[in-house]
Formats: structure tokens, sequence, C-alpha cells
């Protein structure tokens, strides 16, 4: 955590009062992985963390604006994604492996923050515009760096001029969002972790280069 940290009233919190805060943020992730986020309640949350409700009020507003602060630090970690993007051939054997990883990469973040990421599509849902921010900055992280990939692939010749580079990463970016929050659910379609993630590089590979990868 960098900068300063401060109260709801304004005040900087000093050492042990940034690692009550700490600790009540680290509650509400563990809370929010094992009930539905409308029934976590502040109490409990202080509860879980040892202190009181009035303390937890000192830091943030309200549950849903500790969720918020939450969301911020996945949102800044999912920025990283771009690094599965930017940068990488799409060229032979090469771009298999760039379609094979960014799927590794997007799906493991999703298992990881699953539960906030859970909140955070409700949130993004029911129109509430923090929440849509959150989700768009992570995505974006992504969208952009495909639509760069896409747009250097028409430039050589090796991509359709007709494909729209921005259209082609939104839509890949899309699915993969959609599939990373329904992992659990193939598993009832008698589909494996193992079989999903080829299939979905292959997808991958397929928006962007607009061939089979190359074994």
């Amino acid at each position: 955590m960098t900068g300063q940290v401060r109260t709801v009233d304004g005040r900087v919190a000093g050492r042990r009062g940034q690692a009550t805060r700490q600790k009540l943020l680290d509650c509400l992730s563990e809370m929010l992985s094992s009930s539905p986020y409308r029934d976590v309640k502040v109490i409990d949350v202080a509860r879980k963390a040892g202190t009181s409700p009035a303390t937890f009020y000192q830091y943030f507003p309200d549950v849903e604006g500790a969720v918020l602060e939450i969301a911020e630090e996945m949102a800044k970690e999912g920025a990283g994604l771009t690094e599965l993007v930017s940068g990488r051939s799409w060229a032979g054997k090469a771009g298999r492996q760039a379609a094979e990883e960014l799927v590794e990469g997007f799906l493991d973040f999703w298992r990881r923050h699953d539960a906030i990421l859970r909140v955070v599509d409700l949130g993004a849902a029911e129109g509430d515009k923090r929440f849509y921010k959150i989700r768009m900055k992570i995505l974006n992280s992504v969208t952009n760096s495909l639509t760069d990939a896409v747009k250097e692939l028409q430039s050589k010749g090796r991509v359709d001029k007709d494909v729209n580079p921005a259209a082609m990463a939104g839509a890949l970016v899309a699915m993969l969002a959609a599939v990373a929050s329904h992992q659990k659910g193939f598993q009832t379609w008698g589909v494996k972790q193992a079989e999903l993630k080829p299939n979905l590089a292959l997808l991958v590979h397929l928006g962007i280069t607009g061939k089979k990868p190359a074994k």
C-alpha cells in the first residue's frame, strides 16, 4: 500500500491504524468468498477482525466502500494482464504460445479474485458506474493490447483489412471474461479445466490471426 492512508474524517492513519484497516479488508475479502455480498454486515466484519463497528466506520463509510477499496487494488493487479499480450509475436508457434499464456493468465486471475469479481460484475450490471469503471479497467488492459496486435498483423498483410481490430479484441476479451466467470459451470457439461484451456486458446488464436495455431 503506497501513499498516506486516511480515516473517513481525513486524519492520517498511523502504523497501527493502517494495520487495523488492512485487517478489516482482509477479513471482508475472506467473508465475500463464503457469503453473498448482500449478507455481509459491518458488525460481522468488525467481529471477525477482532475490533468494533465504530473502528470500521473510522476507515470506511460502509461495506460497499470497503469493497470498492478491495476492487481498486485488484484492478491495479489486473492492469498487469496487459503483459500477457503486449509485444508478443503471433506468428507460428509463438502465436500459439501467446494465446495459451493469455488464456492461462486470464483464467488464473479470475480464479484468484473470483469473490470480488462477482461483486464487481453485480455492481456493474446494476448500473453502478464505480464498479463499471473498475471492470473496464481490468478488461481494457487486455483489449487495448489485443487491438494493437490485430492492427500490427493487418499492417503486415496477415489479417484481412475488413476485420475491425477493436471489435475483434473486445469480443475476445468479453468471451474470456464470460468463460472465466463460468469455469465451475463447465464441469457440469463434462468439460475438464485441462480441456477448456486449449480450446479457448484456439478461439483466441483464430480471432487474432484468422488461422489455426501452428503445431
